[in-house]
């Protein structure tokens, strides 16, 4: 299997408070997560969402290293190639993490993160 290089969308923070951020995801048409999936309608699989979901939880908001559980899971619209999507997270009052993404075209995804303490 091929290793994949180009994985990370260009990142933009939009806001930024203790619990809370705002990212801006341009997800350009050269990521590998494009590749083959599907040839005629590319769309970015929702455990590449989930992926980034986890990590710029980790990085900006300070979750631990583990995941848990994922909760209330949905995706609604799908991402394709060459949009820019906003990713919101969220640390709750219990400690868990919202995340939603949307643009122009409506939510396309959104749950909670329960990491590990």
């Amino acid at each position: 299997m091929p290793s994949l290089n180009n994985v990370t969308p260009q990142v933009s923070v939009l806001s930024q408070a203790k619990d809370s951020v705002s990212l801006a995801l341009t997800i350009t048409a050269d990521l590998d997560y494009f590749r083959g999936h599907f040839p005629n309608a590319p769309i970015l699989a929702g455990v590449v969402q989930l992926d980034w979901a986890v990590k710029y939880a980790q990085q900006y908001l300070g979750f631990g290293s583990l995941v848990q559980d994922l909760e209330i899971l949905k995706f609604q619209v799908v991402t394709t190639p060459d949009m820019t999507v906003n990713l919101s997270l969220e640390r709750n009052a219990k400690g868990k993490c919202l995340f939603s993404y949307s643009s122009d075209k409506g939510q396309h995804a959104s749950g909670r993160i329960v990491f590990c303490d």
